[in-house]
């Protein structure tokens, strides 16, 4: 059985995914500077995908995989600076 999200809640600092395999995942916000500097209202306003492994939000054109987050990978569309 694959692990999906089921539900989504945020504080100041945390995404909380709450998953159908009982867990809960806290990923800290800074991960993914598209949702910590959307608004309240734009952070609620997410889709979880059919099969519940990708979630998006529409608003700020964000997509998180549940297994990117089980993972430990935070945004990466950025490509980090070379190093000197």
């Amino acid at each position: 059985m694959n692990t999906s999200a089921k539900a989504i809640r945020f504080d100041d600092y945390t995404m909380w995914v709450e998953l159908t395999d009982g867990r809960t995942l806290g990923v800290p916000l800074a991960w993914f500077p598209r949702l910590l500097h959307a608004t309240a209202e734009q952070r609620q306003r997410y889709e979880i995908s059919y099969s519940g492994i990708g979630i998006h939000w529409p608003d700020v054109d964000e997509d998180i995989s549940v297994d990117g987050l089980l993972a430990g990978r935070g945004d990466v569309t950025r490509v980090p600076p070379r190093a000197a």
